[in-house]
């Protein structure tokens, strides 16, 4: 996982640039670049061409001597400057390895041949980004036919932005700080897109409606309420292969992502997401798995690292599932303190306002400044799976299975604006990459197809709801202690400590006065914010991101315990809440408010 600035459409007419303004745009790439420094600080390599110039920060997971960025094809005609993981980068190698030169170990590289492979066909670019199993964000400039291709995987795992300055030049960034100030309009690039320029509109026009290459029949419920059920009406499990399938597919998924050059290592909170992960790697750790499991581990032993404040729910779960997996654990301490230091920073390197992202990625960027001091420079993480099986707890409110469904499929669309941006950002704060096999392009279609009606919380015969994700739980209870297996749903900002959010609300109430909140419209005509907690993230936010683009790259809707607006229909109760945290919802969470 990398960084990268792209800058394209540098003519504005058929006549080349001159030199002097060619080497005015790279210094100025190369200072954008190093904004997202970060992100790569093992690299840094640029190209320059008459009508494109890319720079590239690299953080070296796979391939580290050779693989800098970017890219050049074995001909020269095209660069490559991709940030994210392609997983089938081997099959894909032996695809073309008797029709192209491979000129690095990279798992990169194989988006060239691919590109060159579709071009020669016609250009379907949906089909050839649908090859890549990955998380990837990619920007590629084709010198030949001066053209460009710029993509994002289907989730949005991976950050990408766009900009356009005040000559109309077109930008791409892997974070939005790269194009603040530079760009007049800024937006993010939407996830399971891609933007071809060779059409004959101009880039600026084009720009603004990428085309969606990511479908699935899952998308709508018609393509889902007759798939084949894991349980009755009563619970009672009457079709195992259907919750052998969902094990089988998540183990395939971490195998597939433990490729890495480097050390690296496991967050485990403690709940059910991270302890699954966190138990699968183990089971492959020992071995290689670029060497179908032939060469023993370079680095054998499996690190796991968890965040709390002395004392937090998280933490002593965490070390329970630790001693069960036997990874060697690391528990990290954290101040309310030092996490209020912290805010400026986090706001910083996150890019937003967002109060349920402001509060989780917190302990996140902590946890990863520890984990990169002790050398590893990849993690897997959970993150996905309640959206893929319905684990907050407002969903034990979903009145039907239609509507639970749909809610998750707004939850997925929604994942990118947020814990996948906090993941992702949190962690390359401090050069530390975030993998999240729930998340595998294959794994998401075996969770969204199954029947919605085994996801729910349905009422059992004694009379209380079922939880949660049991059919999660149910596929890896083998591998996990009880207590962790069937432990309640904790969201991430709540477990590390409930005083971390209590305090955080006492604490803006305080700062932000009567007054400055009622003239909240004035100061914010852009996503005025709703409570004085969230004015307080965005009076830090206006400090660092001025412009009115950047504001409007925040999601701002209403929710209950990290819901879409769409289901606070479900509970009258919730009409005029707006509190992410799950303690919010009464008579589920143990320590609801």
């Amino acid at each position: 996982m990398c960084g990268f600035v792209g800058a394209f459409d540098l003519r504005n007419n058929s006549q080349p640039i001159d030199e002097v303004l060619k080497e005015t745009l790279r210094n100025q790439v190369l200072e954008m670049s190093k904004k997202i420094r970060h992100r790569g600080p093992d690299w840094t390599g640029v190209y320059t061409g008459n009508n494109a110039i890319l720079s590239h920060e690299r953080l070296a997971i796979v391939d580290p001597l050779s693989g800098k960025q970017p890219l050049v094809s074995d001909d020269g005609k095209i660069i490559l400057a991709a940030n994210g993981e392609i997983y089938n980068h081997k099959a894909l190698r032996e695809e073309f390895k008797n029709t192209y030169k491979f000129q690095t170990g990279s798992d990169c590289e194989v988006i060239i041949p691919l590109y060159k492979e579709c071009i020669a066909r016609g250009g379907d670019f949906s089909e050839m980004i649908e090859k890549l199993s990955g998380i990837f964000a990619f920007a590629l400039y084709d010198n030949q036919n001066d053209a460009y291709l710029i993509a994002r995987d289907e989730i949005g795992v991976i950050p990408l932005y766009q900009g356009w300055d005040k000559c109309g030049r077109y930008y791409v960034a892997s974070e939005l700080k790269a194009l603040e100030g530079e760009c007049v309009t800024i937006e993010e690039f939407p996830n399971g897109s891609y933007l071809y320029s060779k059409t004959g509109k101009k880039a600026q026009q084009l720009a603004s409606k990428p085309v969606k290459w990511y479908h699935r029949k899952w998308e709508s419920f018609e393509g889902v309420k007759a798939s084949a059920k894991a349980c009755d009406e009563r619970g009672n499990v009457i079709n195992p292969s259907v919750i052998e399938k969902v094990r089988n597919g998540l183990e395939n998924a971490v195998k597939a992502q433990l490729m890495s050059d480097v050390p690296y290592g496991v967050l485990l909170s403690g709940g059910l997401d991270s302890s699954i992960i966190a138990a699968i790697t183990q089971k492959y750790s020992k071995k290689r798995v670029e060497s179908d499991s032939k060469e023993n581990a370079w680095w054998p032993q499996l690190h796991s690292f968890a965040v709390g404040l002395e004392g937090s729910p998280d933490l002593i779960a965490a070390q329970k599932a630790a001693d069960y997996i036997g990874t060697v654990h690391h528990e990290v301490h954290f101040t309310i303190q030092e996490a209020l230091d912290a805010l400026p920073d986090v706001i910083y390197h996150i890019e937003t306002y967002d109060i349920t992202t402001v509060r989780a990625s917190t302990p996140m960027y902590l946890l990863a400044r520890v984990i990169k001091s002790m050398g590893i420079k990849m993690v897997l993480s959970g993150e996905g799976s309640d959206e893929l099986f319905g684990g907050y707890l407002y969903f034990h409110k979903a009145p039907n299975a239609q509507e639970f469904h749909e809610e998750l499929v707004r939850k997925m669309s929604k994942l990118h604006l947020y814990d996948c941006l906090r993941a992702n950002k949190s962690l390359m704060a401090w050069g530390v990459e975030g993998r999240v096999p729930f998340l595998d392009k294959e794994f998401i279609d075996i969770a969204m197809n199954l029947n919605p009606s085994d996801k729910m919380n349905i009422r059992l015969e004694d009379g209380k709801q079922r939880m949660e994700k049991w059919i999660l739980r149910k596929a890896f209870e083998d591998m996990l202690p009880e207590s962790i297996c069937w432990r309640q749903k904790e969201q991430f900002s709540d477990g590390v400590g409930y005083n971390w959010i209590d305090t955080l609300k006492k604490i803006t109430e305080e700062k932000v006065s009567d007054q400055e909140f009622a003239r909240r419209e004035n100061r914010f005509p852009v996503n005025p914010p709703k409570t004085k907690e969230e004015y307080y993230y965005r009076e830090i936010y206006s400090k660092l991101f001025p412009s009115d683009s950047a504001a409007k790259c925040v999601p701002h809707e209403a929710g209950v315990a990290c819901s879409t607006a769409k289901a606070l229909e479900w509970d009258a109760a919730w009409k005029n809440m707006d509190e992410p945290s799950g303690r919010a919802i009464s008579g589920v969470h143990d320590k609801a408010y």
